[in-house]
């Protein structure tokens, strides 16, 4: 004896809500994905014309070339290339010690039960919720009379705009890592103790190797800040030798009477690259270091 099953259809109105739902988002990222790309895409286009021009009948130019890039490169009055190597200076050695730091202060407030550890935790959050523009005044003022004891340190030098990025940095990340680490099970570290390692071989051989991902999300994400910072850079550095590649880039407006966009728009490119090779290879790291750091925290 067969008995014959009538297939559940979907009620028509179902499938439309359905269609009109997915519709809707693949429109709405589509919109987001064209005003982050094509922001991106005319900039590339203007560094190509050799009109040294913003606008343009066509998107992309006629007889595009490498013009506008030799012109920056070869520009005497401009030292771009030492601008750009001072920003990938700063920026690898604040990433460099950010890590350090966050690492070691992260794992002390997941691990270690001390006085003042909760309201420690409170003042970072409540320090971050103000915007660093609102130091300024202060950091000016701070770094001129920190010179005159330490002048590698002071105003006007890269060693005192590497102290103030990693100020401003290893308050939040540390939280970060902390958060990371609460998830890994202490018996993990009992386990080393019992074994006559110490404090710091057990970070070092147990717990560094299980937090990578958020380890490199805080690295890159301290070099990006560090390298594409224009406010602080443009308050505490004033020799042109010493500028940064951002603060270099507003150079070619403001001490023109003519705006060589040609230059302006290949600047910004080629700024850009370190960024893009950066974070393209460890991406992976970077979203399973925020989204592990979020659930887990």
């Amino acid at each position: 004896m067969t008995t014959n099953i009538t297939p559940y259809k979907r009620p028509a109105s179902v499938i439309a809500k359905r269609s009109f739902s997915k519709g809707s988002r693949y429109l709405i990222a589509l919109v987001l994905i064209a005003f982050a790309v094509i922001p991106a895409l005319w900039v590339i286009s203007a560094s190509l014309n050799p009109a040294k021009s913003l606008a343009s009948d066509t998107f992309i130019p006629r007889n595009p070339d490498l013009s506008n890039y030799t012109q920056l490169l070869l520009d005497t009055n401009f030292p771009y290339v030492k601008w750009l190597l001072n920003s990938l200076k700063i920026a690898f050695i604040t990433s460099l010690a950010t890590v350090f730091i966050t690492a070691t202060t992260g794992y002390a407030l997941s691990r270690f039960r001390f006085r003042g550890r909760t309201d420690l935790m409170s003042v970072v959050l409540v320090i971050n919720i103000f915007p660093s523009i609102l130091a300024m005044v202060a950091l000016y003022s701070m770094m001129q009379q920190f010179g005159t004891f330490i002048p590698a340190f002071g105003f006007d030098s890269h060693g005192g705009l590497i102290m103030v990025y990693i100020a401003g940095q290893m308050g939040i990340n540390s939280l970060m890592v902390k958060a990371y680490i609460d998830a890994i099970p202490k018996e993990l570290d009992e386990a080393a103790w019992m074994e006559g390692a110490s404090y710091f071989q057990t970070f070092t051989h147990v717990i560094l190797p299980m937090i990578t991902p958020i380890i490199i999300t805080v690295a890159l994400l301290s070099f990006i800040a560090s390298y594409g910072d224009f406010i602080i850079a443009r308050v505490l550095l004033k020799t042109s030798d010493k500028l940064t590649v951002m603060v270099g880039l507003f150079l070619f407006r403001s001490d023109r009477f003519d705006v060589d966009y040609g230059k302006i728009t290949a600047g910004a490119v080629l700024a850009a690259l370190p960024i893009i090779m950066l974070y393209i290879p460890l991406q992976k790291y970077v979203i399973s270091g925020l989204t592990a750091g979020a659930v887990k925290q």
